[in-house]
């Protein structure tokens, strides 16, 4: 199961994040976010240099409406394993970032409403979407959406679960089960302030899952 912690934009901090065995992190390239990676050029830059794919983890890069140069160059500076999408984002530019060879992740928000028919088009381009809750913000809001709507995902891309997941989830987690879940997304509910992770309260929670899925 993988484990991905998003909106990280401190190097020390996350030095200590990839000592616990987490899959892939998250850093986000959006103005209008407070995890915003590039708001301190000399700590992007520091970012950017720490080689983290020497401990087997991956880079997720989260853009929201982003034009497609700005992607591109992105992947290239920061040396992206994945690209996230967590706006407006076309099936069409998907395709076209796919044919760039980029491994793509593309978010949706989703409240008791949402009609994921509507993925269809996009899950030729997608290698993995991301469910997160409808809020006022792309991602991050800290609230959790109820789990049972997607019982009506059907597709066979496979997914990560995100929205507001911390201490109290862990015995939905347990109980939670779908064929296409591959992973979790952990973001604001380990935040002493945005951007900055409790490594020790993370620590915790990621061994407690990882001990939950090993007994299912």
């Amino acid at each position: 199961m993988i484990v991905k912690v998003c909106g990280m934009c401190n190097r020390e901090n996350l030095a200590e994040l990839v000592q616990l065995n987490v899959d892939w992190v998250g850093m986000i390239f959006y103005d209008a976010s407070s995890r915003n990676v590039e708001a301190d050029k000399a700590a992007a830059e520091n970012l950017r240099l720490l080689k983290i794919s020497d401990f087997g983890i991956k880079k997720v890069g989260v853009f929201v409406n982003a034009r497609k140069e700005d992607i591109l160059q992105k992947v290239e500076s920061y040396h992206l394993n994945f690209v996230q999408l967590h706006g407006q984002e076309s099936s069409v530019f998907c395709q076209e970032l796919k044919a760039k060879g980029l491994s793509l992740i593309k978010a949706f928000s989703i409240d008791s409403s949402f009609d994921f028919n509507q993925l269809e088009e996009y899950a030729p381009h997608c290698d993995y979407f991301l469910f997160d809750t409808k809020g006022k913000l792309p991602g991050g809001n800290g609230i959790t959406f109820n789990w049972e709507v997607l019982k009506n995902y059907k597709l066979n891309t496979p997914f990560l679960l995100s929205g507001g997941i911390g201490q109290d989830q862990l015995e939905d987690l347990k109980s939670f089960s779908h064929s296409q879940l591959m992973g979790i997304d952990l973001n604001s509910k380990f935040e002493t302030s945005p951007g900055m992770k409790d490594i020790k309260k993370l620590k915790f929670f990621i061994s407690t899952f990882r001990d939950t899925m090993t007994l299912n």
